[in-house]
C-alpha cells in the first residue's frame, strides 16, 4: 500500500531516509544488566551486538533503548535493544516505529524459543505470544498479532517447573561452542529480510 501511494502521489526529491519504506526497525528483546548478558533469554541482545560487532556499529542509549544504525544498499536498519525490561519490551518498539515512521511490515522483532531445538531459526508474519512475556506487551501497544517475529530456538530441556531458570540460565559449553554459526546465519538472515523481503526470507532460512 505504501509502495502504491509512493509511486502516485511520492515527491520524487524524496530521499531514502523520508521514505518509510527503506527504514527497518530491527528490535533485539533482552533484559539489561551483567547479570542477564550471557542467558538465553537475551538472545535477541546477543544476535544485535554480533551484528554491531561485525560491522563496526556502536550503540547509543537513547529513549526506552539503545539503538544504532546500519545502511546497506539504499536500506536503513535502525538496531533497538530496549532497555524497559524484557516484559515492557512493547512501549520501546511501539516509540520507535512511531518515532520514526516505521511502517509495521518493516518491523522485525528477535526473540528467543523454547519450543524450537537450540539453534533452530524461524521467521514468522503473525502468531500467538506463546506465554513469551516480552512479545504479549508488544501484541497489547501494537494492538495486532500481525507483526514479523524472529524466534531462536534455545528448546525446552527443562525439568518440570524450572521454565524460568532455563531461560534466565546461561548457556551451556557446548550451545557456546555452536553459537558463533548460528549469531552469523541469524545475521544473514536479518540482511535477507530486509534486501530480499519476508516471504523470500522464510523460503530460504526457516528450520535452516
Amino acid at each position: 500500500m505504501f509502495q502504491f501511494l509512493y509511486k502516485l502521489f511520492g515527491n520524487k526529491n524524496v530521499t531514502d531516509e523520508q521514505n518509510p519504506m527503506k527504514k527497518f526497525l530491527i528490535v533485539g528483546l533482552g533484559n539489561i544488566g551483567d547479570k542477564y548478558e550471557n542467558t538465553r533469554h537475551n538472545i535477541g541482545f546477543k544476535v544485535l551486538d554480533f551484528f554491531a560487532k561485525q560491522e563496526n556499529l556502536t550503540f547509543e542509549t537513547k529513549k526506552l533503548g539503545d539503538v544504532a544504525l546500519y545502511k546497506l544498499k539504499g536500506r536503513t536498519f535502525i538496531f533497538l535493544k530496549p532497555n524497559t525490561f524484557m516484559n515492557l519490551s512493547g512501549k520501546a518498539v511501539l516509540y520507535w516505529q512511531t518515532q520514526e515512521k516505521i511502517p509495521l511490515e518493516n518491523v522485525l522483532v528477535i526473540t528467543d524459543d523454547l519450543n524450537l531445538p537450540f539453534g533452530s531459526i524461524r521467521l514468522k508474519t503473525k502468531g500467538s505470544d506463546g506465554g513469551h512475556n516480552g512479545l504479549k506487551d508488544i501484541q497489547a501497544k501494537l494492538n495486532t498479532t500481525k507483526y514479523n517475529r524472529f524466534r531462536f530456538g534455545i528448546s525446552d530441556a527443562f525439568s518440570k517447573g524450572r521454565q524460568v531458570d532455563y531461560v534466565l540460565g546461561e548457556w551451556t559449553n557446548e550451545e557456546e561452542n555452536q553459537l558463533p554459526e548460528r549469531l552469523e546465519k541469524s545475521v544473514e538472515l536479518i540482511k535477507s529480510f530486509v534486501l530480499a523481503g519476508v516471504n523470500n526470507t522464510m523460503n530460504t532460512f526457516n528450520g535452516k
